[in-house]
């Protein structure tokens, strides 16, 4: 069987190194084109009629005068009279004309009467929800008696607001017909192999007569898997017109009914012996993900099992449109409960947290001496022995200065993945995937490990993905495309270069498995006097082109799961503003093999770019009078901007020991212990916990005049 494993650390040309994305100059130039910019002869554009109230029930509708409007071309209808609606911004009715002008025209000709109904958007407030379950309760050891002989407790009340998703670009499609059974679609998806079948499911059609085309796209986070009602409505648009139909999320659509990540809000008890030993946890959470509940609860404590601990969580249904998984779904949620209360521990037992948190750190599991490892990595980089102070001793003045930390972890297995290499007779050499590239690099790692295993300069290989007529790829969530594609990249062009050498070695006199691909040639192993150049190799193809292809899962270990790592903050806070000012964040994370080590860096820089944002001023903010969302433009959907990040010091575990398991998913663990590093950290400097998150300076002011207590 042909050897796949990856190449030893002093024969690699590319992986571990530091290779600039290969589309970067495509996109700062503008020349990149992503799915809003495809523009189809005779295009149509489609807008939607949403809904204005959180709950209601439509009593009547007449489109008569929309379809009337000049330039309306379509109007259909999706939710008619009798449909009780259950958030605000839901799809009534769709409008498609010659121009956006005339789509919004119709739009707004339609009438529409509700019969307002009663809402509730407020889970914070679990006595008065009207729907809520309990959906998870577990206990471990005995926590009552764990608890009661605690020689020190701390209670505390904790809150994460939800927010968006947030893409720059919206949700959308260009949708184009073919006849009148194969349906082209241009979209903003981090799913190009698995859309067609969902395309194809609701249209009546087989999936092989659709096609989903992703040259680039705008960002996701974990919200475009799903072709969406709108993006169905855009395909039956375009084939009732037999025209190409553009359909784009707006921005207030996009950040109110197009994703977001649930809430959670907690009590929690812990106890520990005087040396700081943690002996129970006992915690009641509950939270919303919309009118479907929670979406799954937030895994408290989190990454630290206590021995003896019992966990409630309480899903509440509000008038929300559905959450969606948000980069490491529920792991945010659970890290700040979790840190947090931790650190109030440590501020109970007068303890250094991280001393706490190295006295315990036994119960993190398998990880723990790489953890230990990780926290004196991070405590060095931000020279926390030296800067660290006890909670609120942080001298005069108004500006209180502070630090805390977080501990996270991530599965990040390997999807399933497809992958063909083709050799041309002229020695060009293009690797095809069905997968995507979100902004992160998918390309530039396929070329990396194109090259690599035949040794060729990276632009003298092509790689060619977003299209579901390539092998099929798994979707790009789960911090699961790099090991996938990868993976099978290597399988195929492993298995490439064999047929390769099999053609060229009766030319050498040699068999196949005395030959080998160096820099740019083939060659009989160390003698390159008897040789070839890739191309007079390539010749030997003969007139048609060549093909292999490879498969994730498949033979040899090249991908793993389980990695982790650790974050620390250094704050300031202005105790008369309530301002918030981030000096530095240390980032110390492993992901196992690194193929490109710029891309994996970039890649926790935009993670600790995310956790400042929802940390400082991210916020989906629902009216209760009304139930609508009170932000949804970027206006007042904060953002932070470069002023507002600091220092960013990011630190790859790497060595032989990191290497030996593979690749592991890198995209969601630094996000995740962002939020609870700053939040401990404001709690130090302050002297006080702001229970809430984002912490905004009215609530940090709030938390100063009450205490802490929420």
């Amino acid at each position: 069987m042909a050897d796949y494993s990856w190449p030893e650390a002093s024969k690699r040309r590319y992986i571990g190194k530091s290779v600039s994305r290969l589309d970067g100059p495509l996109k700062v130039t503008g020349a990149a084109k992503y799915s809003y910019d495809v523009n189809r002869s005779g295009m149509l554009f489609a807008k939607i009629l949403r809904c204005p109230h959180a709950h209601a029930r439509i009593t009547g509708l007449d489109t008569s005068a929309a379809e009337a409007v000049p330039g309306v071309k379509a109007v259909r209808v999706i939710q008619g009279v009798g449909t009780e609606i259950k958030w605000e911004l839901d799809e009534i009715a769709t409008v498609a004309a010659e121009t956006e002008e005339a789509a919004e025209d119709g739009v707004r000709a339609i009438r529409v009467d509700y019969e307002v109904l009663s809402h509730f958007v407020t889970e914070e407030d679990r006595a008065n929800a009207p729907e809520q379950e309990v959906a998870r309760e577990e206990t471990e050891g005995d926590p009552a008696g764990a608890m009661a002989s605690a020689d020190v407790r701390s209670k505390g009340y904790y809150g994460i607001a939800a927010i968006t998703h947030c893409c720059m670009e919206s949700h959308g499609q260009v949708c184009e017909w073919e006849g009148e059974d194969k349906l082209n679609a241009w979209c903003s998806t981090q799913a190009v192999s698995g859309l067609p079948g969902q395309f194809a499911d609701k249209l009546g059609l087989p999936t092989g007569n659709v096609r989903v085309i992703t040259p680039y796209m705008g960002g996701g986070f974990g919200s475009k898997f799903s072709a969406d009602r709108w993006g169905i409505e855009c395909a039956e648009l375009a084939r009732q017109e037999n025209a190409a139909v553009k359909l784009f999320l707006e921005r207030d659509a996009e950040l109110a009914v197009a994703g977001d990540r649930p809430s959670a809000y907690a009590k929690i008890e812990v106890g520990a012996k005087s040396d700081g030993t943690i002996v129970a946890w006992s915690s009641e959470t509950w939270g919303s993900g919309g009118i479907s509940g929670s979406r799954g609860s937030p895994p408290v404590p989190y990454v630290f099992q206590v021995p003896n601990r019992k966990q409630t969580h309480h899903s509440i249904v509000i008038n929300k449109a559905t959450a969606r998984a948000w980069r490491a779904p529920n792991h945010p949620q659970a890290c700040f409960l979790t840190m947090g209360a931790l650190e109030d521990l440590a501020a109970e037992l007068k303890m250094d947290p991280l001393d706490l948190f190295l006295k315990n750190v036994s119960i993190t599991g398998p990880r723990a001496d790489t953890y230990a490892e990780e926290l004196e990595v991070g405590a060095a980089l931000i020279d926390w022995r030296r800067n660290w102070h006890p909670r609120g001793d942080s001298g005069r003045g108004p500006v209180k200065r502070g630090l805390g930390l977080g501990l996270h972890t991530w599965g990040g297995r390997a999807h399933q993945s497809n992958c063909e290499v083709v050799i041309f007779p002229d020695g060009n050499v293009e690797a095809r995937l069905g997968s995507q590239d979100l902004g992160t690099g998918t390309i530039t790692v396929v070329a990396m490990i194109l090259g690599e295993t035949l040794d060729l300069p990276l632009d003298a290989v092509n790689v060619r993905i977003g299209d579901s007529r390539f092998p099929a790829s798994g979707g790009s969530g789960g911090s699961t495309t790099v090991g996938g594609v990868t993976s099978s990249t290597r399988r195929a062009a492993v298995n490439a270069l064999e047929q390769l050498l099999e053609r060229v070695a009766p030319s050498l006199g040699v068999s196949a498995d005395q030959l080998e691909a160096v820099g740019g040639r083939v060659q009989v192993k160390g003698n390159p006097a008897r040789s070839l150049s890739w191309r007079q190799a390539a010749a030997r193809i003969g007139p048609s082109p060549m093909s292999a292809t490879g498969r994730n899962p498949g033979p040899g270990k090249l991908s793993d799961s389980g990695v982790g790592g650790i974050q620390m903050a250094d704050v300031s806070v202005d105790v008369e503003t309530g301002i918030v000012k981030i000096n530095k964040v240390v980032a110390v994370q492993d992901c196992g093999l690194i193929i490109d080590m710029k891309l994996s860096e970039s890649q926790v820089y935009g993670s600790l770019i995310m956790g400042i944002a929802y940390a400082l001023c991210e916020e989906k903010v629902l009216d209760p009078v009304s139930g609508k969302m009170l932000n949804p433009d970027m206006e007042f959907y904060k953002l932070p901007g470069i002023g507002d990040i600091g220092e960013l010091v990011v630190h790859m575990m790497t060595g032989p020991e990191y290497d030996k398991r593979g690749v592991i998913g890198l995209g969601e663990p630094p996000v995740i212990s962002t939020g609870a590093a700053i939040a401990n950290a404001v709690a130090n400097a302050i002297g006080v916990r702001v229970p809430y998150m984002p912490l905004t300076p009215n609530r940090v002011l709030e938390a100063l005049e009450k205490g802490g207590s929420a």
